[in-house]
């Protein structure tokens, strides 16, 4: 290996220290990325130490598979190259959790019986993987209450809008592609869905009957946890129990003005939302299907007690 009586090195011995080929030092150097030490009295590029520390550095991030745009704004500081590498990570796990929606659904249509592939296959076909939760939100957002507080909304989202795991099972799979089809059903969203108010204009309170349902569902949550039975009677009081909800259904899981009439259907979307929901948090987390559950047959113990 040559070496100038300088100490600095041409394009060639650079790459040859580096181990990369000449033509990859000569792009990195002509984007501005290798500072140059000097010029031969030809001209040429001249460089140091420092140039081979960031050829190094440069190949690193490159076997990390950073483009080259990223690479670039990670060489301009410690704090970039922290931003770059967070950023890299994020869409990396973004990918994995997409390639992992992908295997379950593979998986899902593998297992089930032949008669049965189509009709996954067009459910899976119908919704994105993983699954984009738009659809679910905007079906809650449509049989909500009008002039709700943007907090009580956003509550609520966050209670009964299931989040796609990073890791699903075949089971999940199909529980969120059938949750997406009866979300989109637009026989569930015909005019006239959005449930009327229960009291005349003036007197309906939304918020506040939306508060109530949240201080009642976490008081039944305790309940759930603690492994007692509705039948027990629960926290409820005669003066601290909510009114049941028009129809004598009790609190909702699923608002009964916004479910269709009972039967095979609606069945099905309170299953599929109690499924999703419940395979998508942790599980000695009670999901909103089982407090309604547990919520309408304390109520109802009671009342009938009262009456009795």
């Amino acid at each position: 290996m040559s070496e100038m009586s300088d100490g600095l090195w041409s394009i060639g011995e650079l790459a040859e220290r580096a181990g990369a080929t000449v033509k990859t030092v000569r792009y990195h150097s002509d984007r501005g990325l290798l500072p140059e030490a000097g010029r031969s009295s030809g001209g040429h590029r001249r460089y140091g130490p420092e140039a081979l520390d960031r050829l190094r550095l440069i190949r690193s991030l490159r076997v990390l598979d950073l483009p080259v745009p990223e690479v670039e704004r990670a060489l301009e500081g410690d704090e970039l190259l922290e931003e770059v590498v967070a950023g890299q990570l994020r869409e990396l796990r973004s990918r994995l959790t997409a390639l992992r929606w992908r295997e379950a659904s593979l998986r899902l249509l593998q297992d089930c019986p032949a008669g049965e592939r189509a009709e996954r296959l067009r459910l899976i076909g119908a919704m994105s993987v993983p699954p984009d939760t738009t659809a679910f939100a905007r079906f809650w957002r449509r049989i909500l209450p009008l002039r709700l507080p943007r907090r009580v909304v956003s509550a609520v989202l966050d209670s009964v809008v299931p989040q796609p795991p990073e890791e699903p099972s075949p089971a999940q799979v199909l529980d969120f592609a059938r949750l997406h089809a009866l979300v989109s059903d637009p026989r569930v969203h015909r005019p006239g869905s959005r449930p009327a108010p229960p009291l005349p204009d003036g007197q309906y309170r939304p918020a506040v009957l939306y508060d109530g349902l949240a201080e009642a569902y976490a008081r039944a949550a305790a309940e759930v946890r603690a492994g007692r039975a509705p039948q027990d009677g629960g926290p409820w009081t005669v003066s601290s129990r909510p009114t049941p909800t028009r129809g004598g259904e009790g609190l909702p899981g699923v608002p009964a003005a916004a479910r269709p009439a009972a039967g095979p259907g609606r069945r099905a979307r309170d299953q599929a939302l109690l499924e999703a929901r419940g395979r998508s948090v942790r599980p000695d987390e009670p999901v909103p299907g089982a407090l309604h559950h547990h919520l309408s047959v304390a109520l109802h113990v009671q009342v009938e007690a009262e009456a009795g």
